[in-house]
């Protein structure tokens, strides 16, 4: 079983976005150019384009390609987790054997262990907005910068 990662492909393309909208690249931000700095094929910028479009996020400007609908000092990690889904966890992808003592009653106490859990995290991600994640990205970059630029 692998990660669902359309939460990272969504953070990383609204961040993007956020990055295109300070006015520092003049070029239309299509799918293609959102995928290029992914690595990903387009569709899947697309698709993903069409969760963030349908939660109110983002939406399209004629001769601009992708803008986000609001600040992204006021985008939050949540309202990304909530547009792609916003599970954090799944009950087993078929009913357990009622019959067995675990089986019968595992679901309602991991639905509540679960339930915390998912509380707790989406408090974490309420705090954290996509401006943090430009900010901090931009940093990084600045960072793994000038930590090349010593080596040499």
């Amino acid at each position: 079983m692998s990660a669902n990662s359309r939460m990272t492909l969504a953070v990383h393309v609204l961040t993007w976005i956020a990055f295109d909208r300070r006015g520092t690249v003049d070029e239309v931000g299509t799918s293609r150019r959102m995928a290029a700095s992914v690595n990903t094929n387009p569709v899947v910028i697309r698709r993903c384009l069409g969760e963030l479009r349908n939660a109110g996020l983002v939406q399209t400007s004629r001769g601009r390609g992708w803008k986000l609908t609001r600040d992204a000092s006021e985008l939050t990690l949540h309202d990304v987790y909530l547009a792609v889904g916003g599970e954090m966890f799944a009950m087993h992808a078929s009913p357990p054997d009622h019959q067995c003592h675990v089986g019968h009653g595992i679901q309602p106490v991991l639905l509540r262990a679960y339930q915390g859990a998912t509380e707790a995290m989406c408090g974490s991600l309420a705090r954290t907005t996509i401006a943090d994640i430009l900010r901090d990205t931009l940093a990084q970059a600045d960072d793994d910068t000038a930590t090349v630029h010593r080596a040499s």
